[in-house]
């Protein structure tokens, strides 16, 4: 056996140890050796990492040295480095562990302590079957000694007893629902600026809606003003635009229409500014250009009845015009704001105002043109790369359209069916664009509503229009974007956020981990929010001012509610799969009433079409069994030779009761 590390004193939870003057004077089960072989194979084998994953957990070992090896392990394998004895040695100086797992040598020796890598299951199984006897034994301990305490009171044995039915693999606890999500947070108006949070107050109390419609609109309406404008500068190359994609979901009665007109209305204003102060140019250079074409028409004429040296020259002077004539440029007229559009018109239309654009509308139908309504096609890409600001170029036979930096804003206000019918759309999610939204579900007030609120008071209501149109009419003519940055407080905030948000991606046991592909771009929505903010609390001079710690910490309070929304959303939508898999994955275990099923036998129960591998139907068994609905059990070897036994799975008895 290689020796043991000096300092073994750390561990997430600290095992049981050898206990004297009591009956528990002897060692509790536990092969050192056995976890020696796995965390040594780890670091040998990255290969078999997720066969020992499906098999043990890094809290099974019983010294708290080989879980934080293990633990680091897995740490720098997310991050898609090996583990091996240097890299990780230096990990674990980093964070402050090294000397507590025994030094650099150790994690040399643990290499030595490997018989064959291919064997780290069976070492993982034999692991975790001694952890299972030692929480059996630690659980049974706490019953007994709550029981013989004189001191004892009910609410001590019955939590006692509610830990040791956590521990004992013999009682099962109170399933989980796979339905259950917690009241969803309102939202945070108090992070808005003064005058637009009275603005979105006021407007929420006289329509009687929830103030998530008005304050997610709200910053739909602050990124069309500042979207392609005025983008946030974070680390290295990393810069975030300040366009947003939001979606608010209510049922019908909801007066989403009214509030929509309120906090749209400023936009429509100052567009219709921009058209008439574009007018004259326009005017101007339509003349222009249409006099220079009659012009090269006149010379090209001419040159065409001339003879000898005088054609030349007059050919010349008609080419001369004619390109000069085709330089000529006619300016559009402005848009800020676009609504019933074909993928194919947004991109028209963004090409033409310089790649700056706003979808806003209070109906779903957009979705419906993004799948194919008009073409049969799906069309999504302009919409992609419109809210990342990628390049874009559509070469078509008329003409071609080359977008240096889109920026593309979309603010929309639907129906929960709307969330539903997208969500059955797997290009969306599988392309991406579902994880580009920003959702809000607020609940619905209807049945709640006063009879006669308090209208939005006339300089609330006036400021707010003043203050919209004033920020959107002085971003307009700007070609270059303006650069926010963050003072060293609110990059030390975002730092935080981000350190906070990553563990929550994990697919094992990440709070996000189902929903990856938006997850993964918060903290750099966050990042867009808070720019926004910024704009809103600094509208004179907020392009040369960095972004403060304080604004920071707003927006990330809004990302939270956007994060929390979007976990409900996504259920809704059955964007899901691996939830949507789970409740098909329960029916089956109702229908059948098994105790306990082999994996072989429960898949070939299974739809095809939902799981076409056994590989599928492994993170939807992990998602049931975090739910308390199965366990997993890996049956004991019954010879040392061939593959580990398959695992089974032992079935809730709520699960397997006939339903009435």
């Amino acid at each position: 056996m290689t020796p043991e590390p000096a300092h073994a004193h750390h561990a997430t939870v600290l095992p049981m140890r050898d206990r004297t003057g009591d009956d528990f004077t002897r060692i509790p089960p536990n092969d050192v050796d056995a976890e020696q072989a796995v965390v040594g194979a780890l670091m040998l084998a990255p290969d078999v990492i997720a066969e020992v994953g499906a098999v043990m957990d890094p809290a099974d070992h019983y010294r708290p040295a080989h879980e934080t090896i293990h633990r680091a392990t897995l740490h720098l394998h997310s991050q898609g480095q090996r583990a091996d004895p240097i890299t990780l040695g230096h990990h674990l100086e980093q964070v402050g562990d090294l000397h507590r797992i025994g030094g650099r040598a150790y994690l040399h020796t643990l290499i030595e302590a490997v018989p064959t890598a291919a064997n780290a299951v069976y070492y993982a199984e034999i692991v975790h079957d001694l952890a299972r006897r030692r929480r059996s034994i630690e659980a049974g301990t706490r019953i007994v000694q709550a029981g013989m305490s004189p001191d004892v009171t009910p609410e001590d044995l019955r939590e006692a007893l509610a830990l040791g039915a956590e521990s004992l693999p013999g009682v099962w606890a109170e399933p989980i629902p796979l339905n259950h999500q917690p009241k969803l947070p309102t939202f945070p108006t108090h992070t808005l600026p003064t005058w637009l949070r009275e603005f979105v107050d006021a407007v929420a109390e006289e329509t009687q809606t929830p103030p998530d419609l008005a304050g997610a609109l709200a910053l739909a309406v602050l990124a069309t003003a500042a979207g392609g404008r005025v983008i946030v500068q974070l680390r290295g190359r990393w810069r975030e635009p300040t366009n947003l994609f939001v979606v608010v979901a209510l049922p019908p009665g909801n007066r989403k229409s009214a509030v929509f007109t309120a906090m749209t209305a400023p936009l429509r204003a100052a567009e219709k500014l921009l058209v008439s102060q574009a007018a004259g140019s326009i005017a101007e250079a339509e003349v222009t250009a249409k006099m220079a074409h009659e012009a090269a028409d006149k010379a090209a004429a001419q040159a065409a009845k001339a003879e000898g040296m005088e054609r030349d020259g007059l050919t010349a002077e008609a080419i001369a015009l004619a390109q000069a004539a085709d330089s000529l440029e006619v300016p559009v007229s402005p848009r800020l704001l676009a609504d019933d559009s074909t993928p194919e018109t947004v991109t028209t239309l963004m090409s033409e105002q310089g790649g700056r654009l706003s979808v806003m509308s209070a109906e779903g139908g957009i979705f419906d043109i993004i799948a194919g309504r008009y073409s049969g096609t799906p069309n999504m890409e302009v919409f992609l790369k419109g809210h990342a600001g990628d390049w874009l170029r559509v070469d078509r036979r008329t003409r071609a359209e080359n977008i240096e930096a889109p920026a593309l804003t979309m603010g929309l206000a639907v129906q929960p069916d709307v969330l539903e019918d997208i969500g059955k759309n797997r290009g969306f999610d599988g392309r991406g664009l579902l994880a580009r939204f920003l959702y809000a579900l607020p609940e619905s007030l209807v049945g709640y509503r006063k009879a006669n609120p308090d209208p939005v008071p006339e300089h609330v209501a006036e400021r707010y229009e003043r203050t919209i149109t004033a920020l959107t009419l002085s971003l307009a003519d700007w070609t270059d974007p303006a650069v926010l940055r963050l003072t060293p407080e609110a990059d030390q905030a975002l730092s935080v956020y981000d350190q906070r948000i990553e563990p929550q991606l994990r697919a094992r046991g990440g709070r996000l981990g189902h929903i990856t592909k938006w997850a993964s771009k918060l903290v750099g929505a966050t990042a867009r929010i808070a720019g926004l903010l910024h704009l809103a609390e600094h509208l004179e001079d907020g392009y040369t001012r960095p972004i403060t710690g304080d604004t920071m910490a707003a927006a990330i309070e809004v990302g939270d509610y956007f994060a929390q929304h979007a976990l409900t959303v996504f259920d809704l939508m059955g964007a899901d799969a691996t939830l949507a898999r789970a409740r098909s994955l329960l029916a089956v275990l109702e229908d059948n009433g098994w105790e306990s099923v082999s994996r072989r036998d429960l898949f070939a129960k299974l739809s095809r079409s939902e799981f076409p591998t056994v590989a599928d139907l492994e993170p939807v068994a992990a998602l049931l069994e975090e739910h308390g609905y199965l366990r997993s059990e890996t049956p004991p070897r019954t010879g040392k030779r061939g593959r580990p036994p398959a695992p089974r799975y032992l079935i809730h008895p709520q699960v397997r009761e006939p339903k009435a």
